[in-house]
């Protein structure tokens, strides 16, 4: 099998991961996923799709991960692999989708509007 690659987003965060072949090693930016996230949850939130299959240590993935916050890009490498996973086997998809980890979260940032201080906040108004 050649390299397979598939595209995760999250917010502002952008997953480009490739998927090939190997023993279940995940690198992130050239450093271990574990190492990249800190956190047990954002590990688990990465490793989901992979559990869910039972393909934990069949696949070696790269990921290039730009963009967001931590939580962000966790959840954009998770979209990713779970693209990665549907182009590989398209059987799966529906457990997949069934979990919710094909849609992709279309929330973003509100953007700020002129003469307010915020995107929806108002600058306080008295009469007086």
């Amino acid at each position: 099998m050649e390299t397979i690659n598939a595209l995760g987003r999250r917010k502002a965060a952008v997953a480009r991961v490739y998927l090939s072949d190997g023993k279940g090693k995940i690198t992130v930016n050239g450093r271990d996923y574990k190492e990249y996230f800190g956190a047990e949850t954002l590990q688990y939130v990465v490793t989901q799709p992979l559990v869910l299959l039972n393909v934990v240590d069949k696949y070696d993935i790269n990921v290039n991960l730009d963009g967001g916050g931590v939580k962000g890009q966790a959840e954009a490498l998770r979209h990713g692999i779970t693209r990665a996973l549907i182009i590989i086997d398209a059987e799966c998809k529906s457990k997949l989708k069934a979990e919710g980890f094909v849609t992709r979260d279309p929330r973003e940032v509100e953007r700020k509007k002129p003469g307010q201080p915020k995107a929806r906040r108002r600058f306080q108004f008295s009469k007086r």
